[in-house]
């Protein structure tokens, strides 16, 4: 599956290195979704091109793709026609860099 709307940091990359924060997002998200019950959303496309389910994930009734950008796990990223969330996204990212949060205060 593939989170729509964010960007993380590589780490398991066949041919790239770990990227600057990605162990601490990868940690981060599987804190965050480990054992817990999620809702899917989706948008105009289902699946990218290599076959991975496409979606918005939310936990606790709090979207994961926005959490991820706002605390700096993630940066923003959207490719069309998959847009319904662009411009909190973009919010959240503005936000994060504002405030140097994660990625952009370590990177």
């Amino acid at each position: 599956m593939r989170l729509l709307g964010v960007d993380t940091p590589e780490t398991r990359h066949p041919d790239n290195p770990v990227e600057c924060f990605g162990p601490e997002a990868s940690a981060y998200t599987e804190t965050r979704l480990l054992g817990r019950r999620v809702t899917l959303e989706r948008d105009a496309e289902l699946r990218d091109i290599y076959g991975r389910m496409l979606a918005y994930v939310s936990v606790d009734g709090v979207r994961l793709n926005d959490e991820l950008v706002r605390l700096g796990y993630a940066r923003f990223l959207v490719i069309a026609p998959n847009g319904e969330h662009a411009r909190a996204l973009l919010a959240a990212e503005l936000e994060a860099r504002l405030a140097r949060r994660g990625l952009w205060g370590a990177c």
